[in-house]
């Protein structure tokens, strides 16, 4: 594993701008208000010549109450637990405060290599008055601006020089997990998706609260299970638009379904209590529209009388009537019931994202589709079928090329999808059918 940096500091000094300028991505999201970071953010960067593992942490307020914002500090010590290098970001127009002052005192008691980061410096004549305050905590002082990346390549170079040396060629290391699938969990506020990816990875990992809206930033948690590495990306809820009339969970919404986009396979978490909503349905759609691999997860079983089971599941097979390839699962995250479920059925589901289909079988699978339903007759005539391709990216997407794709009904293009999932044994992943204009058969 690389070595671990972890930034730590108290709210709102510029934590995950710099975490941003570091990995060279906007992966954390930034924002005036404080204490918008709440999980730790991970992200693997390059330090000089060394490779690290980064993290992001909240804002440590140690004179936080019991709750949500005890949470956030818990899950900053254990990043600092993880840490083989701290890196301390104080606010240099600021000033240092009692705060940073308490912060600075359990580093020391810590016992790691601690470089303190004075950030908000944004300019060489400023760094005597900006950072002469935190010299009296005995640490290694650095100047920089997050904002506009001054001082970016020192830190590296002094981040570098503190990690532990790396491990010495020939020593037996343990062999490297295969990689696996990429998932994102999707769905409305507080619907379990937090919950649901902390029992999988057998871990209080993400933070899990009675707020609505707890999970901002779109967390990537790995897991290596049977000898491979999944990757799963806890997403903010996601509410109807028209509710949404804060502009940062306006952003965390759209790096949510950006999310989803980039995985292998998506996992739409769905609370049993309050059945198949407008919202869960929009993102349904919105899924099955983009062909984007997912699988239902309905959690809060558990808390749903037995009586009522048989609505719910009529509930959602109803509404699934428009992609009734998306498998459901009945879970409850908090009872661990059905969670063993999730991995397989995602891998399954990718599995047949990569099916291909050789061109003499393809040709015979637009023969007998064919050959059982003739395209119907559009202004007296037929559109003529010619060839069949497939494309080379997941999920399997199939090209007809035709004589007049105006003729070609959106009927017999789900007859013709339907089919193919016959002929291919696609029963889960989407399948994308597609003609196009071509005048003469592919020679």
């Amino acid at each position: 594993m690389p070595p671990i940096v972890a930034i730590v500091g108290r709210p709102n000094v510029g934590k995950s701008t710099l975490f941003n300028r570091l990995a060279k991505r906007p992966k954390a999201i930034t924002h005036d208000r404080p204490g918008v970071t709440r999980d730790r953010l991970e992200a693997t960067v390059e330090l000089g010549d060394r490779i690290v593992t980064l993290i992001d942490t909240g804002g440590m307020d140690f004179d936080a109450p019991e709750g949500l914002e005890r949470q956030i500090v818990v899950q900053a010590e254990i990043a600092l637990t993880m840490a083989d290098v701290v890196l301390f970001l104080v606010d240099g127009k600021a000033g240092r405060t009692a705060m940073d002052d308490e912060m600075a005192e359990r580093l020391r008691r810590a016992g790691k290599p601690v470089i303190v980061a004075v950030n908000k410096v944004d300019g060489s004549e400023r760094i005597p008055a900006l950072t002469g305050d935190f010299h009296a905590w005995g640490f290694p002082i650095l100047p920089l601006s997050a904002a506009h990346g001054h001082g970016l390549q020192d830190l590296a170079e002094t981040l570098a020089k503190a990690l532990p040396e790396k491990e010495t060629p020939g020593e037996e290391a343990l062999p490297a997990p295969e990689a696996g699938i990429r998932l994102a969990v999707l769905g409305r506020p507080n619907a379990g998706k937090s919950s649901l990816v902390n029992e999988l990875l057998g871990q209080e990992r993400l933070i899990v609260s009675d707020v609505a809206g707890t999970t901002r930033d779109a967390v990537d948690v790995a897991l290596v299970k049977n000898g491979r590495r999944y990757v799963f990306v806890d997403t903010a809820g996601v509410r109807k638009r028209t509710r949404i009339t804060d502009g940062l969970e306006r952003y965390s919404v759209g790096k949510a379904l950006g999310s989803a986009k980039r995985a292998n396979v998506a996992v739409v978490v769905i609370d049993a209590t309050g059945g198949v909503g407008v919202q869960d349905k929009r993102l349904i759609s919105y899924l099955d529209k983009e062909r984007t691999p997912f699988l239902i997860a309905v959690n809060k079983i558990d808390l749903v009388p037995q009586k009522d089971m048989i609505a719910l599941r009529k509930d959602i097979q109803d509404e699934l009537r428009m992609c009734g390839h998306v498998p459901v699962l009945y879970i409850s995250a908090a009872q661990r019931k059905g969670i063993g479920k999730v991995l397989p059925m995602a891998e399954e589901i990718w599995k047949e994202c990569q099916i291909r289909v050789g061109t003499g079988a393809l040709n015979r699978a637009m023969r007998e589709v064919l050959d059982k339903h003739q395209p119907p007759l559009v202004n007296g005539r037929r559109a003529k079928f010619y060839y069949l391709t497939q494309a080379s990216d997941p999920p399997p997407t199939f090209v007809f090329f035709v004589s007049d794709t105006e003729r070609v009904r959106d009927s017999y293009m789900r007859y013709l999808e339907n089919g193919l999932r016959k002929l291919f044994g696609i029963s889960m992943a989407p399948v994308k059918v597609v003609c196009r204009a071509s005048h003469k058969p592919k020679e």
